[in-house]
């Protein structure tokens, strides 16, 4: 496994930049993931789909994170977070409205701020007042948009390739650029039908939120530790434009990886959770 470049940002609580060599709990090997899945209805037309993995002792009441998927995806998405994760926290893993299995209404606002009231109003219904939240992709903006309304709600903030401005002219980049050039084309097929399962509606509301995507006034409000993972080699956005925008994040560090993969929630999973892991429990040794 390369080592990723690390870039420590203000949040500098010890000199020690995360690394992939972070201790974690290995997966037992007689422990396999059930994941519950569950629809909760945000409003009339509007019912979320969820997620929900905790592989701890039932007695425990671990903090949660909310784990904020792409576009044309759906919670599937976090598959290889879940095994290590799952052993540390309650893992939230919600289709956001218009993808996977929730439903979104004929009026509704495709907007990063209409997407993060939808997520808070979601962990009121699951009983969360404040959790880590991890965005990849478009999920990432959402999260950066969630974490600048809600500073309260957010315990940590982890974006894994979340773009700060809308796409260039010429669109998003192409989808065989997404995981790297080692992916498999099993995993290519698979996310493929996610992709085609998108309704055109879908399709047209998530052009409006990366057209909308403005996070200059929402980056310096952002008070939350935050990890900003991204690829030196990937095309979502450029790594320059990463240095530019991640600065602005008062609290944040950034980590890059060695990869050509944009999505690096998914083709760099293994590295993501053990660097997203060792930082959540340093922000919380400084709580």
């Amino acid at each position: 496994m390369p080592n990723p470049i690390s870039r420590a940002g203000p949040f500098q609580p010890n000199t020690t930049s995360v690394s992939t060599s972070a201790q974690v709990n290995e997966v037992p090997a007689d422990r396999n993931n059930h994941p519950s899945p569950s629809t909760i209805a945000l409003g009339p037309g509007l019912q979320l789909h969820y997620r929900e993995d905790w592989l701890g002792a039932p007695w425990l009441q671990p903090e949660a994170v909310l784990l904020i998927h792409g576009g044309m995806e759906s919670g599937e998405a976090w598959f290889g977070w879940v095994p290590r994760m799952a052993q540390q926290f309650r893992l939230l893993r919600p289709d956001l409205p218009g993808f996977g299995q929730s439903t979104a209404t004929a009026d509704f606002d495709w907007s990063l701020e209409n997407y993060a009231g939808v997520l808070a109003n979601f962990l009121d219904k699951v009983g969360v007042s404040s959790a880590h939240i991890v965005g990849a992709k478009t999920g990432g903006a959402i999260a950066m948009q969630f974490a600048g309304a809600y500073p309260q709600r957010t315990r940590s903030l982890i974006l894994a390739s979340g773009p700060f401005s809308p796409p260039s002219p010429n669109g998003n980049p192409p989808d065989e650029l997404r995981f790297g050039s080692s992916a498999p084309k099993e995993e290519i097929e698979f996310f493929d039908k996610i992709k085609a399962a998108t309704s055109p509606r879908t399709r047209a509301g998530l052009a409006k939120v990366l057209a909308g995507i403005n996070l200059d006034v929402v980056l310096p409000r952002i008070t939350a530790p935050t990890l900003v993972i991204t690829s030196d080699r990937g095309a979502l956005q450029s790594l320059d434009t990463v240095l530019h925008y991640q600065p602005k994040i008062p609290n944040s560090r950034l980590l890059v990886l060695t990869s050509d993969a944009f999505h690096v929630a998914v083709a760099n999973a293994d590295e993501c959770v053990t660097n997203t892991i060792a930082f959540i429990r340093e922000t919380q040794l400084h709580t």
